[in-house]
């Protein structure tokens, strides 16, 4: 289906961020906007902000003069929604209320023809609860983008149960034709992003809350471990938090309380607080020209261990041992390669080994219970790493059983390949680790439930939310067998139905095909 026709009229209804940014972006595309909202002024407003941006982008080169000038020609301000009877596409960019939505689209539908598309930008409403009382609900869509609009290149182009396919392919290959990244989706409860992002802020907080380090420490290790541009606690300063309990408790209430979307009450605290964030000066970080800035744990400095071994059971390197192996061969240690410990209690291996230390990544167990089931104390954890030869900062747990020299000789080795070295208190997972694997959980269960297509899931939390790798690739990456006995061990850990292995992971994992 192709786009519509440059010189189409496109209607945006609201003119705040959301909506002077969806005009922005058409207008510079080729297509003249008419921008509607109840307050006049409002209107001229964004459509003088957005000459401005137009002429930053000329002064920095990323627009010339005369697209500039031709882009905001097609802006236009209209008094009345009856102006907007020549549109072939009005997108709605209103207040997140389901009775003003449709009483807005029910107008509409006695303005605009029969052919014009009807989009709701909505990012939290069912587009099938939206579209119900029209007439021709069929010609429905949402359209969601993301703030800022002209800088986020996802849009989420939502089909509810009347919606025509032929309509979201338009508006498909509309959003393409704009330079975004559209991704089709079913409409359900937080669509793609809202959905699957849930467990980045919720593994986050209850970590927070068992204790396994302070905020600035978890964020620098999802930074500096997980290649995340930002940690879960200075997210959701930013975000606010008023806003995102409210996302996880619509989440949470939408799925009729599936313990996998449970709000946290540590961040309900915080809104009673009025610890918002940012905005409110205080959130998990104290905002202001004086606030001191969160400084994340480290260990201080340990002796480098003479010998270092690694434990494996096949001629094929681990895809996670092997870049460690070579980071550590070249800070000039020499790797040798042993048989597993002949009195594990289970397979152990891979593991590195350094002075009686067994270091293993962490595979959603304690590194107390996992000392426990292999008989061998001297147990060190380390999380999951986007990218082990690049990383600055690794994450460690001990068991309790650890001794201290084990314990710095770990530490000792990873400083030595060049790592700045957190500790963790041991808590099952991790920090990384875990969350990824509740992000491919999540994502793998909206692609089972027919949500969304596996590559649009990977581009909707790249695009949207700018994750380093999409969670299904990165499922891949990690190795589903070992995501899944994450995820069982979790459960195992909590007994929480939280932690359930989505059907389409254990399908993948026996059939032996990733993503």
């Amino acid at each position: 289906m192709a786009a519509l026709e440059q010189g189409s009229i496109v209607a945006v209804i609201g003119s705040g961020a959301m909506g002077a940014g969806i005009a922005q972006v058409a207008a510079a595309a080729g297509y003249p906007v008419k921008l509607f909202d109840t307050r006049p002024e409002a209107v001229e407003k964004a459509i003088a902000d957005i000459g401005k941006v137009y002429t930053t982008l000329v002064e920095k080169g990323r627009m010339s003069g005369e697209a500039a000038i031709a882009a905001r020609a097609r802006l236009h301000s209209v008094a009345t929604l009856k102006e907007v009877d020549d549109a072939a596409l009005v997108v709605e960019a209103i207040v997140e209320n389901l009775d003003v939505k449709r009483m807005l689209f029910a107008d509409l539908e006695n303005v605009v023809g029969d052919d014009c598309i009807l989009a709701t930008n909505t990012s939290s409403i069912s587009v099938t609860a939206i579209a119900a009382q029209l007439r021709r609900p069929q010609r429905l869509v949402g359209m969601h983008f993301f703030n800022p609009v002209p800088l986020m290149a996802l849009v989420e182009v939502i089909s509810g149960l009347a919606t025509d396919p032929a309509v979201a392919a338009t508006v498909y290959a509309t959003a393409t034709a704009w330079g975004k990244n559209p991704v089709h989706a079913k409409s359900t409860p937080g669509f793609i992003v809202n959905r699957v992002a849930r467990p980045f802020y919720a593994e986050g907080l209850r970590l927070l809350q068992e204790q396994a380090a302070d905020a600035a420490t978890l964020d620098a290790v999802m930074r500096d471990c997980g290649g995340f541009r930002m940690g879960p606690f200075e997210l959701m300063d930013l975000i606010g938090h008023d806003v995102n309990f409210s996302v996880t408790q619509s989440v949470f209430n939408a799925y009729f309380g599936d313990p996998r979307f449970t709000p946290s009450v540590l961040q309900q605290e915080m809104v009673n607080a009025g610890f918002f964030g940012r905005k409110s000066g205080r959130g998990f970080y104290h905002y202001g020209e004086s606030a001191a800035k969160a400084a994340a744990s480290q260990e201080a400095a340990h002796a480098r261990p003479e010998v270092v071994s690694i434990s494996i059971d096949a001629d094929v390197p681990d895809t996670v041992t092997h870049p460690l192996e070579q980071r550590l061969a070249g800070a000039g240690f020499t790797v040798g390669h042993r048989k597993p410990l002949p009195n594990a209690g289970e397979n152990e291996a891979p593991a590195f080994h350094c002075n009686g230390a067994a270091i293993f990544l962490t595979d959603g167990r304690s590194a107390t219970e996992r000392a426990s089931a292999n008989r061998h104390p001297d147990t060190v954890l380390f999380d999951l790493a986007l990218d082990y030869g690049k990383a600055t900062r690794i994450a460690l747990a001990r068991a309790d059983q650890c001794s201290d020299t084990a314990w710095n000789a770990a530490v000792g080795l990873f400083q030595a390949a060049g790592f700045v070295v957190t500790r963790l208190d041991d808590v099952p997972g991790m920090a990384v680790m875990r969350t990824v694997a509740m992000l491919a959980n999540e994502a793998a269960d909206a692609v089972n439930q027919g949500v969304c297509t596996v590559p649009a899931v990977d581009i909707a939390m790249q695009k949207g939310v700018n994750y380093p790798r999409g969670p299904l690739a990165w499922a891949n990456a990690v190795g589903i067998a070992h995501i899944v006995s994450v995820l069982a061990n979790l459960a195992a850990a909590y007994g929480e139905d939280r932690y359930r292995v989505s059907p389409l992971l254990r399908r993948k994992l026996a059939n032996g095909n990733g993503f």
